[in-house]
């Protein structure tokens, strides 16, 4: 059964994703943090990123890297890095402000 709107998180996807989440995966290293911040193109260039997920990621279009296999785990390590909450990534992902995003959580003051 589909859900509009969604993607799942399966064996082609995680092919697709693999350069993505591996790259990702190695900023739980401080220093691969650390050179990653220092330049972010050669960074995400070092690893078998897509054309379109080195575009994904330099614009911070979370949507785009969930289409081409980033597994959620691994788009919260991104966000980490850049100082980019999970919250506004997913108020991104539909379309809303970060404020329209909040009032849909259960949580109040959460970010």
């Amino acid at each position: 059964m589909e859900i509009p709107g969604t993607y799942v998180f399966d064996i082609a996807s995680a092919r697709c994703g693999y350069g993505f989440n591996k790259m990702a995966y190695s900023l739980q290293d401080p220093a691969n943090r650390e050179i990653y911040l220092k330049d972010e193109r050669a960074y995400l260039e070092s690893y078998s990123l897509t054309q379109e997920q080195i575009a994904a990621v330099l614009s911070r279009d979370w949507l785009t890297l969930i289409r081409s296999g980033a597994n959620s785990y691994m788009l919260m390590k991104l966000g980490a890095t850049m100082g980019i909450g999970h919250y506004h990534q997913g108020a991104q992902e539909r379309g809303e402000s970060y404020e329209e995003f909040l009032a849909t959580r259960n949580v109040p003051g959460a970010t």
